[in-house]
């Protein structure tokens, strides 16, 4: 598991605001944090180095790009050993009808999120691309019916009551 940062509240603050709008410039972020521009680029940067900020990313519309099935793969390896694991794990993240891979613990060692076209495209994604490997010992199919992305990691800062350079209340 990884090590956490530790974070001042101008790190969350550009956190929080980031999380909501990646695109939001830095002079933008700079006047709402209260820094400096090059402080505000300085400090993404430093959140970037750290891993805190892994990436940005652009959200598709599986159904308008003709893949509007989608469904959760359980997928049980045996024998569960790394040396089959590594590539198995690899061949799934390569497939394009894959979105997201998830080692598991219990019995189901795999939860494989995928989107495609129509059931007998799933039918083949399954049959051709996970039954047929040796070390896939069972798959159970979940169709999603529909999905709610939730909230934000980091919810909004509730107001301050305080002024901005007070110090926070002490706890007893």
């Amino acid at each position: 598991m990884a090590d956490s940062v530790v974070l001042d509240p101008v790190d969350l603050h550009l956190l929080r605001l980031l999380q909501n709008d990646a695109r939001t410039t830095y002079r933008d972020l700079a006047a709402q944090v209260g820094v400096a521009p090059s402080t505000c680029l300085d400090r993404v940067a430093r959140l970037r180095r750290a891993g805190v900020i892994l990436g940005h990313r652009l959200e598709l519309d599986p159904a308008k790009l003709g893949r509007g099935l989608q469904a959760l793969l359980l997928v049980q390896v045996r024998p569960h050993r790394r040396e089959l694991v590594g590539p198995f794990v690899e061949r799934i993240r390569a497939l394009p009808e894959s979105r997201t891979v998830f080692h598991l613990t219990g019995p189901d060692d795999y939860l494989v999120h995928v989107a495609v076209a129509d059931m007998t495209d799933l039918q083949r994604l399954v049959l051709d691309e996970f039954t047929s490997q040796r070390e896939v010992a069972r798959v159970e199919t979940r169709l999603i019916f529909q999905q709610w992305e939730c909230g934000p990691l980091l919810p909004q800062a509730a107001p301050a009551t305080a002024s901005a350079g007070a110090p926070p209340p002490a706890t007893p």
